[in-house]
C-alpha cells in the first residue's frame, strides 16, 4: 500500500513533474514544479486556504509519482506532453482542436492560390485565419479565375503532357504547355497577393461592371456569381482592419468566463491588420484564476502550432511567463515575446479586444440560456409523451432524453439496408449512428427488414459491444402501426422495455402525429398523439425523420452504386446496364445469378437465349471472378 507521508519525505528538491493518482491508479492531475519537494507537500498540508477544486482533488489522491527534470522549461515541456497523453480530470484542458482556414500562396516555381487549414514552414505565404469558410472558397475561386493561375499540384510535365480542361476553357494559362511567360505569371501572382493584402479596389470595380453587364443581358446566374464574389471579398476585407502602423504579426490572448463556459479568445493581427478572431473552450472549473487559464492555453495551444507570431499580448500575465516565452520561442525557431502592454498602440489594441470579448461572452451566454430553455421545453414534451404511454410519472426533472430513430431503404427490394440515428436531447450524436446491410430478407419486406435490424442492434448489447451498449430512452420508427409492432416484438424477445412510437404522416406526407400501442390494452390497441400545438416537438421529430431518411438513402445509394458499377456482370458479353439491372433485381445478388440455370436466366426480364447462354458460360467456364457483393 502506498504510504503518502513516507513518500513525501523522499521527494527531491529539484524541478520536475508530479502526477496525482486516484485509488484506481488513474492520473487525475499533472503539474510542474521548480521544487518537487515543496510543491507536492503543499497539497497535503492544511486545506483551510485551498480552493474547492483543489480540496476535491486532494480528497481523491491515493498515490503520486514524479519525474525529475533538468530545468523548469524541461518540466514545462514534460507537463505539456503528459497532459496531452492522459487528459487528467483536474487539469485545465483545451477542448477545441478546431482549425480555421487560411488562404495560401504556395512557394513553387509557378505559385498556386489554395485553401488550407494547416500552416507549415514551407515558404508559402499565408493569409488569415478566416472564420467564414464559404467566403474563403469564393475568394480562392475568384483569384484563380481573375488571374488564370495554375490549379493543379503537378510540378513537372513530360514533353507529351496533355493540358487539362481548365486550359481549354481559358481558366488556366497552361503551365504544362511550356509556353507561359514567367514574368507575366509572376505579375498575376503579385496581383493576388495585393488583393489578399486589402488592395482589392480594381478587382471589385471590374466585378461590379461585369455584374451590371450580365444583369442587363438577363444572365442572372452569371450576375449572381459576380455578386457572391463581391460579398465574399467584402466579408474577408471587413475583418482586415488596419489597427497598427507597425507591419507585424501579433496574437492577443484573452480569457473570458461566461455563465457556464470558460473561453479563451485569440485575436490575430497580421501585417498590422486584424484578420480574425477565434474562440476556444477550456475544460476547467469556473474558479480558476485567469492567469492560470492563460498559462494552460499557451502551453497546450502553441505547442502544436507550426507558425508563430512575433508577439503574444495578454491581459493577464501568468506566473510562469518567462519559462513559457523560452519554451514557445524554442519551438518557433525565433524569439516570441509574451507580455502585457502598459501604454501606447499595443495597449489600445488589447483594450479594444478585451471590450469586444465582453460583448461576445454576453452574446454566448444569451444563446446558451436560450438553448437551455429549448432543451427543457423539448424534454418536457417528450416527458409528456412518455407519461401518456405510462413510462414516466410525477414531475419533469429537466433531464435530456436519448432517442434512436430507424429507417429502411431499398430499390424494389434490392440492396436493402437499415439506418439508425441517435439524438441526445436536441443534438445529433453522429458517433452513435449505425448502418445495417439486411442479410436474411428477400424482396421488399420493410417489417421483416426492420426486425432483422433491431434484432442485430440489441443482440450486440448482450455481446458486450461498447458501440451499442447505451440504450435509448425512446425509439422513433419511421412508419406506422406495423413498424411499431415489429419493434415491440423484437424488444420483448430481447427482454428490453423501451417505449416505441411511430411517426405517421398525413396525405401530404407531413408528420401529423405519433402512434403507440397501449400497454394496458388487452387487444393491443393503438393510440395516437397529435403534434398540433407541440411546436418544438414537431420540429424535433421532423429533424429525426429527415436525418434517418438521409442516412438510410445515402448508405443505400453507396451500396447500390458499389454493386452496380463494380459488378462482375460488366465483364460478360451481351450484358449492358439495362440487363445488368434487371438481373440484379430479379435474382437479388450475383451469387444467385451464378447458381441459376440457363433456363432460369433466359426467363429473367429482358433476357434471351443468347444472353442467358453468355452469362451461364461465363460463370461455369472458369472465367467468372468472385463477386464483390
Amino acid at each position: 500500500m502506498f504510504d503518502i507521508k513516507e513518500n513525501l519525505k523522499n521527494l527531491p528538491d529539484c524541478p520536475g513533474v508530479y502526477m496525482h493518482k486516484d485509488k484506481l491508479g488513474k492520473i487525475i492531475y499533472v503539474g510542474k514544479a521548480v521544487s518537487l519537494k515543496n510543491r507536492v507537500r503543499q497539497y497535503f498540508q492544511s486545506s483551510r486556504n485551498m480552493a474547492p477544486k483543489v480540496r476535491s482533488m486532494v480528497s481523491q489522491i491515493a498515490e503520486f509519482e514524479y519525474i525529475t527534470a533538468g530545468s523548469e522549461m524541461e518540466a514545462l515541456i514534460l507537463e505539456c506532453n503528459l497532459i496531452k497523453k492522459y487528459r487528467p480530470k483536474y487539469n485545465i484542458l483545451l477542448r477545441d482542436d478546431k482549425t480555421y482556414p487560411y488562404i495560401k500562396i504556395t512557394n513553387e516555381e509557378f505559385p498556386r492560390v489554395i485553401k488550407t487549414r494547416r500552416m507549415k514552414k514551407d515558404g508559402g505565404k499565408y493569409y488569415g485565419p478566416y472564420s467564414d469558410v464559404g467566403a474563403v472558397n469564393m475568394i480562392v475561386d475568384l483569384l484563380n479565375d481573375s488571374f488564370s493561375l495554375k490549379r493543379c499540384s503537378a510540378q513537372s510535365f513530360p514533353k507529351r503532357f496533355r493540358p487539362c480542361l481548365n486550359y481549354h476553357i481559358n481558366q488556366c494559362r497552361g503551365i504544362c504547355s511550356g509556353s507561359v511567360d514567367r514574368e507575366k505569371y509572376a505579375e498575376s501572382v503579385q496581383g493576388a497577393r495585393e488583393f489578399l493584402a486589402g488592395k482589392n479596389g480594381k478587382i471589385l470595380a471590374e466585378l461590379k461592371r461585369k455584374m451590371a453587364e450580365a444583369s442587363e443581358e438577363l444572365k442572372f446566374e452569371e450576375a449572381a456569381r459576380y455578386r457572391d464574389y463581391i460579398e465574399a471579398a467584402k466579408s474577408l476585407s471587413a475583418t482586415q482592419r488596419v489597427v497598427m502602423h507597425q507591419d507585424t504579426d501579433i496574437d492577443i490572448v484573452i480569457p473570458a468566463k461566461g455563465s457556464e463556459e470558460v473561453h479563451i479568445v485569440v485575436f490575430f493581427v497580421r501585417e498590422g491588420k486584424l484578420t480574425g478572431r477565434e474562440t476556444y473552450e477550456m475544460e476547467t472549473s469556473l474558479g480558476e484564476e485567469k492567469k492560470e487559464l492563460v498559462s494552460a492555453f499557451i502551453n497546450q495551444h502553441y505547442s502544436q502550432m507550426t507558425s508563430f507570431p512575433k508577439e503574444i499580448l495578454l491581459t493577464h500575465l501568468p506566473d510562469d511567463r518567462e519559462v513559457l516565452e523560452k519554451y514557445i520561442s524554442s519551438i518557433a525557431g525565433h524569439h516570441v515575446k509574451i507580455g502585457r502592454p502598459q501604454k501606447g498602440e499595443k495597449k489600445a489594441l488589447v483594450d479594444m479586444a478585451a471590450k469586444d470579448v465582453v460583448e461576445m461572452v454576453k452574446t454566448i451566454d444569451e444563446r446558451a440560456e436560450a438553448a437551455k430553455e429549448r432543451k427543457f421545453s423539448l424534454g418536457k414534451e417528450i416527458f409528456d409523451i412518455l407519461n401518456e404511454m405510462g413510462y414516466e410519472r410525477g414531475e419533469y426533472s429537466g433531464r435530456e432524453y436519448r432517442s434512436e430513430a430507424y429507417d429502411i431503404s431499398n430499390t424494389n427490394g434490392v440492396d436493402t439496408v437499415g439506418a439508425m440515428v441517435v439524438f441526445d436531447g436536441l443534438k445529433a450524436d453522429k458517433k452513435g449512428y449505425r448502418k445495417f446491410r439486411i442479410r436474411t430478407v428477400e424482396g421488399q419486406d420493410d417489417y421483416a427488414s426492420m426486425k432483422e435490424m433491431l434484432t442485430r442492434r440489441f443482440a450486440r448489447v448482450f455481446k458486450g459491444d461498447e458501440a451499442f451498449e447505451v440504450l435509448p430512452d425512446i425509439i422513433f420508427m419511421d412508419g406506422g402501426k406495423g413498424h411499431v409492432s415489429a419493434a415491440i416484438e423484437v424488444l420483448c424477445a430481447s427482454g428490453f422495455d423501451i417505449p416505441v412510437v411511430g411517426m405517421v404522416k398525413d396525405d401530404k406526407h407531413r408528420t401529423k402525429g405519433l402512434v403507440y400501442r397501449a400497454v394496458d390494452s388487452e387487444n393491443g390497441e393503438f393510440c395516437e398523439i397529435p403534434l398540433e400545438g407541440k411546436t418544438l416537438l414537431f420540429k424535433y421529430i421532423g429533424r429525426l425523420q429527415e436525418e434517418v431518411h438521409r442516412f438510410a438513402i445515402e448508405y443505400h445509394r453507396n451500396v447500390r452504386n458499389r454493386n452496380v458499377s463494380g459488378s462482375v456482370l460488366d465483364e460478360i458479353e451481351g450484358i449492358g446496364p439495362v440487363r445488368r439491372k434487371n438481373l440484379l433485381e430479379h435474382f437479388k445478388s450475383v451469387e444467385s445469378i451464378k447458381s441459376a440455370s440457363e433456363e432460369q436466366l433466359e426467363n429473367a426480364p429482358g433476357m434471351n437465349s443468347k444472353a442467358a447462354k453468355s452469362v451461364w458460360e461465363y460463370f461455369h467456364s472458369g472465367a467468372g471472378q468472385p463477386s464483390r457483393e
